[in-house]
């Protein structure tokens, strides 16, 4: 069985930072821009049946300054707005979820930028430090207080998933709001000073009083609900005791025979397919030569 490919892995756009601070070229970019614009829960609001993009001078011929560069590709520009900036109404409206198994794996990956970066900026109207509102500068990258100046940035929540086993067996966890008999990876956010690798010897422990031994960097996914950052390690520890925290319903070691079991009967359901847990967890499933010998190498 071929290893599911999770989604935002393409490499997007040129984000063509340097020009954020030129009005001339941005308006320049302007006017031949695809546009994509999103509502207020999040969603791509698409111009037609079978276009997703808005045509940027059929919103606006001039530039309007709550629009955010996304960058470029092979020339071509690509700016968001929030749908409240624009009078033309979509034709149909699409999550993100949806759209990174339908739409192609660029246009996906432009959407997570453009719904991680406007939701941010829903968020960020006041200063933190003296209330005042707050303007975007910097082509949507940055906002201003216009009373006492402080400069607010977009921000990445980044969150280690682990895939924590002894070589033979699989710890899985469930959470009580998950669909009934889902179970997935532990995982957990990067704390301040922290890094990613103490991060995931940390949470391991207190989701399930499993003592992590090694870790290993995989791979990383953004996830843009909203704004975080998955970041995916292999995880070896001997299997011992669990002891689970109240943030899980329950947490337990599986064998491949066991998993795939009660995968193939329906009595137990894997993460979305689109999701680097998944990925993870069928890389484990696998258990290739390179992996084996991380699991079986004495520390």
């Amino acid at each position: 069985m071929p290893l599911p490919d999770f989604a935002f892995r393409h490499t997007g756009l040129d984000r063509a930072e340097p020009m954020r601070t030129h009005p001339a070229e941005l308006d320049a970019a302007w006017a031949d821009a695809r546009l994509l614009v999103l509502n207020e829960k999040g969603e791509a609001c698409c111009y037609s049946a079978s276009e997703i993009y808005y045509p940027a001078t059929r919103v606006s011929l001039r530039r309007p300054e709550s629009a955010t560069l996304l960058g470029f590709d092979a020339g071509q520009s690509y700016f968001a707005l929030p749908l409240d900036a624009v009078a033309h109404a979509p034709q149909e409206v699409i999550g993100i979820r949806a759209a990174a198994v339908e739409w192609p794996e660029k246009d996906a990956a432009i959407f997570a930028q453009a719904k991680a970066i406007l939701h941010w900026q829903t968020q960020s109207k006041f200063c933190g430090r003296c209330g005042g509102l707050l303007d975007l500068k910097t082509a949507g990258y940055s906002a201003v207080c216009g009373s006492c100046g402080l400069a607010s940035y977009p921000q990445t929540h980044p969150a280690t998933i682990m895939c924590v086993s002894d070589g033979e067996h699989l710890l899985l966890g469930r959470q009580a709001a998950w669909p009934e008999k889902r179970w997935s990876l532990l995982a957990g956010f990067v704390e301040p000073g922290e890094t990613p690798e103490q991060t995931v010897v940390r949470e391991v422990w207190e989701e399930s009083g499993v003592r992590v031994e090694r870790v290993r960097y995989v791979a990383s996914q953004p996830w843009p609900m909203p704004m975080a950052l998955m970041i995916g390690y292999d995880a070896y520890a001997p299997m011992q005791a669990i002891h689970i925290s109240d943030e899980l319903q329950a947490a337990r070691w599986f064998s491949r025979d066991e998993l795939n079991a009660l995968v193939a009967a329906g009595e137990l359901s894997l993460p979305d397919p689109l999701s680097i847990s998944r990925y993870l967890i069928m890389r484990w499933l696998q258990a290739d030569s390179a992996l084996a010998e991380f699991w079986h190498t004495t520390a």
